[in-house]
């Protein structure tokens, strides 16, 4: 299903479900399948091999003032195949040789045309090239059941996406509090002020703000500042500012918001050159924040 189809069943008076809906619907099925053929003892085998995880918080620490998460998207449901020929793992290790702080894979296969084997392949990679436990590896999908937890940190992830609009907010907290059982601390990700709402009373400390509207693929590039404004100053929450950026100067916007960090996909999918944009996006993220500071500094008085 893609934009042109879901436009065209409007025109001609039909009644759609979102792209989140149809998503969302699609993925329960799949779990389901999933669990009949890999139980969750597996998937808790295979976990306690693996080495401890490396922190989101601390990568978007060490990406100050502004930290880059850079995303492997083969595809998308509003802009079709993005770049169905790149391998995930040699993706990776352009973005993390540029000096990205996370990898974020999307796994989601029927929009995305993602998988968990991207997920291992990336976070085999990041740790042979000895990039890895610097760079954190995210795993991107549509979160609705702790089993898509297991398989994130099963297959290398360091840390998962929960998305508020999928969840009612009795599913967010257990999920959050699933992931922390596991290990990690969750992106939850919002869109709108009801969203922040939610995800700020479920106590989520790493916040991601879509700038696109999942249900129906706009972007609007001040919802990050917008919803930034609602974070309680103080709180510890770290915030990142989520799809639409793609040059320079969107990092201000984000920045504005009180953003740690920005997630870059597409645009680093279809570039010739991700180093050039990773680097030009940190230097115009030391820019603004040091434009940022000299605009905050206190004019000291002179006493008589």
């Amino acid at each position: 299903v893609n934009s042109r189809s879901m436009s065209m069943a409007v025109a001609h008076g039909e009644r759609t479900e979102s792209y989140l809906d149809q998503i969302v619907a699609r993925t329960r099925l799949d779990v389901a399948e999933r669990k009949t053929s890999v139980p969750e003892a597996e998937l808790r085998a295979l976990i306690a091999a693996r080495p401890p995880l490396s922190a989101l918080s601390e990568a978007l620490v060490r990406g100050a003032p502004l930290a880059v998460l850079a995303e492997f998207k083969k595809a998308s449901p509003s802009k079709g195949d993005i770049a169905p020929h790149l391998d995930a793992a040699q993706q990776a290790l352009r973005y993390a040789e540029a000096g990205c702080n996370v990898v974020s894979v999307l796994t989601e296969p029927h929009w995305f045309k993602g998988g968990l084997h991207d997920l291992a392949a990336v976070r085999e990679a990041l740790g042979n090239a000895g990039h890895w436990p610097r760079v954190v590896v995210l795993r991107k999908d549509f979160v609705i059941d702790e089993y898509q937890l297991l398989e994130a940190r099963a297959h290398g992830g360091d840390t998962a996406l929960l998305i508020v609009a999928v969840l009612s907010p009795s599913e967010l907290a257990g999920l959050i509090a699933a992931s922390r059982d596991l290990g990690f601390e969750p992106l939850v990700e919002v869109n709108t002020e009801g969203e922040m709402k939610v995800a700020l009373a479920s106590g989520a400390k790493v916040i991601g703000v879509n700038n696109r509207n999942l249900h129906t693929f706009s972007v609007d590039m001040g919802t990050t500042e917008r919803l930034g404004k609602m974070v309680p100053a103080g709180s510890g929450i770290q915030l990142v500012s989520l799809s639409g950026v793609s040059k320079p100067e969107d990092v201000a916007p984000a920045l504005a918001g009180g953003a740690a960090g920005v997630l870059v996909g597409e645009a680093l999918m279809r570039a010739e050159d991700p180093k050039l944009l990773i680097t030009s996006l940190k230097e115009q993220g030391a820019k603004a924040f040091s434009n940022t500071l000299s605009a905050q500094a206190p004019l000291v008085k002179v006493r008589d």
